[in-house]
């Protein structure tokens, strides 16, 4: 079990899971950073000086912060549009381009011409095996 648990391990999508999971754990310290430092203090000058963090609703003893929700989402959304800009890079440059073939355009022939080589292909067809002709006794 150990053995099947060691090739486990070095199997790359293992570690490219956990390479994953580091940097996803880096990156969101991050776009956390962003939300909180300057995204947030920007929507709240815009929308009259509401600072998200500290909006909250009291409820008898509960204290619901729905400005660290709001947060939350917010920061969640540029996580979502990065990693989406990050895929969209990355498949970009995996990708071979692709060149558009060129269309192929059928000219209908005429029907004059059409006649024209069949009579050609008869004539031809007559040429290479001339009529045996019988001998007359």
């Amino acid at each position: 079990m150990i053995k099947e648990f060691k090739e486990f391990i070095k199997r790359g999508n293992v570690l490219d899971l956990a390479v994953g999971v580091i940097m996803g754990g880096a990156f969101s310290s991050i776009v956390t950073s962003l939300v909180n430092n300057i995204l947030t203090p920007i929507l709240g000058i815009i929308l009259g000086g509401i600072d998200f963090s500290g909006l909250t609703l009291q409820i008898k003893d509960a204290t619901i912060q729905y400005g660290l929700f709001i947060q939350s989402i917010i920061d969640f959304l540029i996580i979502a549009f990065c990693i989406f800009l990050m895929i969209k890079m990355i498949n970009r440059i995996l990708s071979p381009k692709k060149k558009p073939e060129p269309e192929i355009k059928v000219v209908p022939v005429p029907r004059n011409e059409m006649l024209l080589e069949e009579i050609r292909d008869l004539l031809k067809e007559q040429t290479k095996s001339p009529k045996k002709k019988k001998k007359s006794e």
